[in-house]
């Protein structure tokens, strides 16, 4: 008899993401006249840059030719792409990478999930709380958890609250942690962590032989310079961290899939006799072995928007973007609303007014407004009492969005 992996009945029914299609399915259904505004999940809705349109075109024509046809590609990725992801996304920051230090893949997301196969059962997590869900469900998935209380919180799981009185960036934890995810700009709260946040991360981890994995998937969207992009700007932090980066949202790649992981060689982990292992090794075996590589035709698009006329448009992207989320900043708290983010990230954090619940909040907007939001306890317990609020959208829905939100709350 095939027995199941009994970890996954530990989880909820549902991923937070699809329960809310699944609520907003139903009010379309039940209501088709309303005019929603999809506000809830963080999807793109401009189109690719040209100049990544043209890349990728062009990479199609070579394929229908005997010189520029390609079969398998290498799995941690093209050389013009690694050198181009060094030259752009560090070497900029004063940060010295090497090609076999990086690796390509389709999502951000899944390698957040798939890092913890190379780590042991018995690894110890930290979590900031709330937080991207997919840190925590892996990683039930693989064992290192026991039941959920009544809050959604798991045994065995540090959960490190993320408030106002933090800036909703915790510090290290007090007690014995092996692997702590952290997220800069942080999705959900839009907060980015300071230069002495991630010192003191780096800091403990060092000391504590910890391993920090650090996701900057909203790295392009800082506008503070002076802030940090990347952890390894960050001395010391080549010892004890990997950072994950995606094109997600920086290049509008949601749907065309391109990602890459960084992992040192200097960061290594031990095995139960004390004997000291690079991450590096472990991670390029785990990723020849169960991938095989980012199109050809993905990673010159992906290329493209890192270098030239491809990063400007790309960049003029994020801007507009950034343009919708302070547009919602600004004209939420004009009518009092209490809010976070929106600065340095594409997500505003509201406070749910009167008391209202998460999900309430996202009930009333939904039926009230018609606007689609995302519940912050569906991030985590600490996420109670706020809903997210993406910028992804047009200027038009965005403008739409904002005195239907005000109404809603405040008419």
């Amino acid at each position: 008899m095939a027995r199941i992996n009994e970890h996954y009945l530990k989880l909820q029914a549902g991923y937070l993401f699809p329960e809310i299609g699944r609520r907003v399915a139903a009010f379309a259904s039940e209501h088709p006249d309303a005019d929603l505004i999809r506000l809830g999940i963080g999807d793109v809705t401009l189109p690719l840059a040209p100049a990544v349109v043209e890349a990728m075109r062009a990479a199609v024509v070579a394929f229908g030719n005997e010189a520029g046809f390609r079969g398998y590609g290498p799995e941690q990725g093209y050389d013009f792409l690694l050198e181009a992801i060094r030259e752009q996304d560090f070497r900029t920051r004063g940060v010295e990478l090497a090609n076999d230090e990086i690796f390509v893949s389709d999502g951000s997301k899944q390698d957040s999930g798939n890092i913890q196969e190379i780590l042991g059962a018995d690894c110890r997590i930290a979590v900031t709380d709330p937080v991207y869900p997919v840190y925590v469900d892996t990683n039930v998935m693989a064992g290192r958890s026991g039941a959920a209380d009544a809050e959604g919180r798991f045994e065995g799981i540090v959960y490190l609250a993320a408030t106002e009185a933090n800036g909703f960036m915790p510090g290290p934890p007090e007690e014995p942690v092996d692997i702590a995810y952290l997220c800069s700009p942080n999705n959900p709260t839009g907060a980015v962590a300071s230069r002495a946040n991630l010192e003191a991360w780096v800091a403990w981890a060092r000391e504590r032989d910890a391993l920090l994995v650090f996701d900057a998937a909203y790295d392009a969207f800082i506008q503070d310079s002076a802030l940090p992009r990347s952890i390894y700007e960050i001395e010391g932090a080549r010892e004890c961290a990997i950072e994950m980066r995606s094109f997600s949202k920086r290049a509008g790649f949601t749907g065309v899939r391109c990602a890459y992981t960084v992992i040192p060689k200097e960061l290594s982990g031990s095995t139960a006799s004390g004997e000291r292992v690079g991450l590096n090794g472990l991670w390029a075996r785990r990723h020849t072995t169960k991938f095989n590589s980012v199109p050809y035709v993905v990673q010159k698009a992906a290329a493209a928007s890192l270098v030239g006329e491809g990063r400007k448009q790309c960049g003029e992207q994020v801007a507009y973007y950034m343009a919708n989320a302070r547009a919602l900043r600004e004209g939420l708290a004009e009518a009092g609303l209490k809010l976070f983010g929106g600065e340095h990230a594409p997500y505003i954090w509201l406070c749910t007014p009167d008391g209202l619940s998460s999900w309430d909040c996202f009930d009333k907007l939904l039926n009230d407004a018609h606007v689609v939001c995302t519940p912050g306890s569906g991030f985590g317990a600490a996420g109670e009492g706020y809903v997210r609020i993406s910028a992804f959208n047009s200027r038009e829905r965005v403008e739409q969005a904002i005195p239907r939100i005000r109404d809603a709350f405040c008419g």
